[in-house]
């Protein structure tokens, strides 16, 4: 399932398509609605810059007022650069690239070795061997068939969607070996989906989707040696399929000098997570990090890079066979430095807030740029020197203000862009302990001002628990007066793990021109806050973060001229899913709802996303039975819009058929609009605004 900022949510879901409905033209405001539409993409003149460093990092060169400017890096001179254009880093090339990306939850079906000349594919279920252009062709595997339904050289499609996992083979980077994969879905049910409903004759998908507490693929891996002809099983797992880490195999990828093939590996539970390498020749398998978090679930891919490819590594032989880790082991994210044959671990940073990036390495000097969450909210984000030893930890940034930085390569300066919610960005260069040199960029916020947009406004509120300190935006049309009663519009995601992912100057969107406040929240679950703060959703998706979505309301709702009783709330996916949880569990603060694509009962969702979070239906049922939409279908009492799209293999349209049926029985009345042929989609934007206008009658 997808996770989404609060920032894409309202550009992705609210934008009306081409395709508008005819009577939003025809309500009250349309026309400060439409024109603003056009107007709002050039409000700001964002005070970015795009810079390129220049002679080791001594100068910087960047577009001043379309001509191309030169920057002395340690006094801020300026002069025109008059020499060739800097050259960018291209991308090695590889035969690989022209591949076309697969579908949605899919995998590539061929990869090349590394030198073009050979070719893997994946057809009839069995892996394939031969020239570039498909001749000449050698089966691998035989024993892949529709009637064992077993495949070899494919991945089940739960596996791409959410695991990331589009690679179902790869050379070694010699291309003398190849790893491919082996799924068993005998035991996984078939869902069935019709597809091409708007024609004449439809035609059925029929895909092996594990649904929660369902039985999973066995899933296996092995290489195949191009000069044997032989294929060796990898040891993904020390016991049975059903037991232990092993039950989730993803993120293979070859060593850099083909020594090893790594991989990660889960229980079923997710919440041990080990990174292992291979030996190709052996099969045997090692342990290299291991991640454990009994009480929830782990990071499944942390982030990780390896000093072994640093361009100065042989200048710093210590770090020879060390790799920087992401690691959440005090309850933060932080890094730390491994030593990839013992698997030992030495923090770099140890803080109670999260880190947010690799900035840059210095091997020779012992240092490490990131970012960290440890601004005046979570959501600002600040530039940070540590030693790779863990020592002198400094930050370079101001708090006040959240920052994308650049840093020279020499590290005796950076740029950063710094803006916050109420600050446009400003683009300056700075020395290496954070000082001031000279100013790049200012935003030009004149058709702003004309415009005479609200600027958008951080909130900040208490959660549900009475405790727990959250942050939210409130969004305002351009001609607010404070002496008016405005409805209010919710846009929400809330799903774990998703949220804001920093802080930003930005306008209002066009919808507040129909007369609407918009807010959104980031709720418990949600990221950047640390692992007790996320923990908080586990085992009960469907009421910590509904809590928090309507607490936010209840806090804004104290203002004279926030309308109580016109309130509504809107989503796709996950977002979907919180709408409707968020009107039938909370009928006295929210008015209305428009729920797209929505899980309505995560029996219906996949076992990867859904176990994540909530464990089985077998060992957690209260869990399920609380966070299934049906239960509370009794209780809705304003308007609840209900869109989906009738080929949507991710959150199948079931969900929607059961929460409808529930209504029915309730003798509720509700709008449900259908996408005939349309997949994971949102409602029409415009179609949507008519049902808000409707229901809640802005002025």
């Amino acid at each position: 399932m997808l996770r989404l900022t609060l920032l894409s949510l309202v550009l992705v879901f609210v934008l009306p398509s081409a395709h508008g409905q005819d009577r939003l033209p025809t309500m009250p405001r349309y026309d400060r609605y439409s024109k603003m539409q056009g107007e709002l993409s050039a409000a700001v003149r964002r005070g970015t810059a795009s810079v390129t460093w220049i002679e080791g990092g001594q100068a910087l060169v960047y577009d001043k007022s379309g001509k191309s400017t030169r920057v002395n890096a340690g006094t801020g001179a300026e002069s025109p650069y008059t020499g060739s254009p800097p050259p960018r880093p291209r991308a090695v090339a590889s035969p690989n690239s022209s591949r076309r990306r697969p579908a949605r939850g899919r995998q590539f079906d061929r990869v090349f070795s590394p030198d073009g000349k050979v070719m893997a594919q994946y057809k009839e279920r069995n892996l394939w061997i031969g020239g570039p252009d498909a001749k000449n062709q050698v089966a691998i595997t035989r024993s892949g068939s529709n009637a064992n339904r077993t495949k070899f050289g494919s991945a089940t499609w739960v596996y791409g969607e959410e695991l990331g996992q589009i690679e179902a083979m790869g050379f070694s980077p010699d291309g003398s070996k190849l790893w491919y994969y082996g799924f068993d879905e005998s035991k996984v049910p078939d869902y069935f989906l019709a597809m091409d409903v708007t024609k004449i004759q439809n035609t059925l998908d029929v895909e092996p989707y594990v649904k929660a507490g369902a039985p999973n693929p066995v899933v296996d891996v092995f290489i195949y040696d191009t000069k044997t002809k032989k294929s060796t099983p990898v040891k993904v797992r020390s016991g049975p399929f059903s037991d232990g880490v092993g039950h989730y195999v993803y993120g293979i990828e070859w060593a850099p000098d083909g020594s090893e093939l790594w991989f990660h590996r889960t229980n079923r539970t997710q919440n041990v997570m080990e990174w292992c390498g291979a030996d190709p020749k052996t099969g045997q398998s090692r342990v290299i990090v291991r991640e454990s978090w009994p009480a929830s679930w782990v990071d499944n891919t942390p982030t990780r890079q390896l000093l072994d490819q640093h361009p100065d590594i042989a200048k710093a032989p210590r770090f020879k066979g060390k790799m920087i880790w992401l690691t959440e082991r005090n309850g933060f994210r932080n890094y730390g430095l491994v030593d990839l044959k013992s698997g030992a671990v030495q923090p770099i940073t140890n803080h109670p807030f999260e880190v947010a990036g690799i900035e840059k390495v210095d091997l020779v000097g012992n240092k490490l740029w990131y970012m960290a969450r440890d601004g005046e909210n979570p959501y600002k984000l600040q530039l940070h020197r540590i030693g790779l030893d863990g020592q002198g930890d400094v930050r370079l940034t101001d708090p006040a203000l959240s920052h994308s930085v650049d840093v020279s390569p020499d590290g005796n300066a950076f740029v950063a862009t710094s803006e916050d919610i109420d600050s446009a960005p400003t683009t300056k260069l700075f020395d290496a302990d954070g000082k001031a040199i000279a100013t790049l960029a200012e935003s030009d916020l004149t058709k702003f001002k004309e415009l005479k947009l609200q600027p958008v406004e951080r909130i900040e509120f208490v959660a549900a628990d009475g405790k727990t300190p959250l942050y939210g935006t409130l969004m305002k049309p351009s001609d607010f007066d404070p002496g008016k009663k405005y409805p209010l519009l919710v846009t929400v995601y809330a799903g774990p793990e998703s949220g804001t992912d920093r802080e930003r100057f930005g306008v209002p969107q066009a919808m507040t021109e129909l007369g609407f406040l918009v807010a959104a929240f980031d709720g418990r679950g949600t990221d950047g806050r640390g692992k007790s703060f996320k923990d908080s959703v586990y085992k009960k998706l469907g009421v910590v973060e509904i809590d928090d979505q309507a607490a936010g309301v209840k806090a804004l709702r104290t203002r004279p001229y926030v309308d109580g009783n016109r309130v509504g709330i809107f989503g796709t996916s996950y977002g979907g899913y919180a709408s409707a949880m968020a009107i039938l569990r909370y009928p006295d603060v929210f008015q209305a709802a428009a729920a797209s694509s929505s899980v309505t009962d995560w029996r219906n969702y996949d076992s990867i996303y859904t176990e994540r979070y909530m464990d089985t239906p077998q060992r957690n049922p209260k869990g399920y039975d609380e966070g299934s939409a049906m239960m509370y279908a009794q209780n809705l009492k304003g308007r609840l819009l209900l869109y989906y799209g009738t080929a949507d293999d991710n959150v199948h349209p079931a969900n929607t058929y059961q929460l409808v049926k529930a209504l029915q029985s309730a003798g509720k009345s509700f709008d449900l609009q259908v996408g005939p042929d349309r997949g994971h989609t949102g409602v029409n934007g415009a179609r949507m605004l008519e049902f808000f206008v409707d229901a809640l009658k802005p002025d």
